[in-house]
């Protein structure tokens, strides 16, 4: 998933390179911020619900201490229900967010919320994902920056 994503950060600006295999491979990531919802892979590539809440106060602070946070970009489901689960517990708001890729929302904080298909091997593989829809979201965001 790491290099399909790369790759389009790449075609789409937002890095200086397609590939990254270490820390020190030269790569420098553009007006972007790249985390997880979970800080380890579960069994099954399937979070558990406690998993996934013992994890969230490091997405929360992640969040919080970005001062120059404009727009979140969530990639899959889990991520986009968690970045909602955030902003519900963080904000007073009702609004009816659902999962659809490429679909645009306003968080109550003024910032942009995207989401997208996971870039998993499967969702690639079987052209849920591709590189048209993602570099499409990427250019759509790069222009609103």
């Amino acid at each position: 998933s790491g290099d399909f994503l790369f790759k389009c950060l790449y075609e789409t600006n937002f890095s200086n390179q397609s590939t990254s295999s270490s820390l020190n491979d030269g790569l420098k990531i553009k007006s972007t911020y790249i985390t997880n919802i979970l800080k380890c892979v579960p069994p099954g590539d399937k979070p558990l619900i406690n998993e996934i809440e013992n994890c969230s106060i490091f997405l929360n602070n992640e969040i919080k201490n970005l001062k120059k946070l404009k727009i979140i970009l969530t990639l899959g489901k889990v991520a986009f229900d968690n970045c909602i689960k955030f902003y519900k517990k963080n904000y007073q708001f009702d609004g009816k967010f659902t999962f659809k890729h490429g679909k645009k929302y306003y968080l109550p904080d003024g910032i942009i919320l995207f989401s997208s298909y996971h870039p998993s091997p499967r969702n690639v593989n079987t052209g849920l994902l591709n590189d048209a829809k993602m570099k499409k979201i990427l250019i759509f965001i790069k222009k609103l920056l």
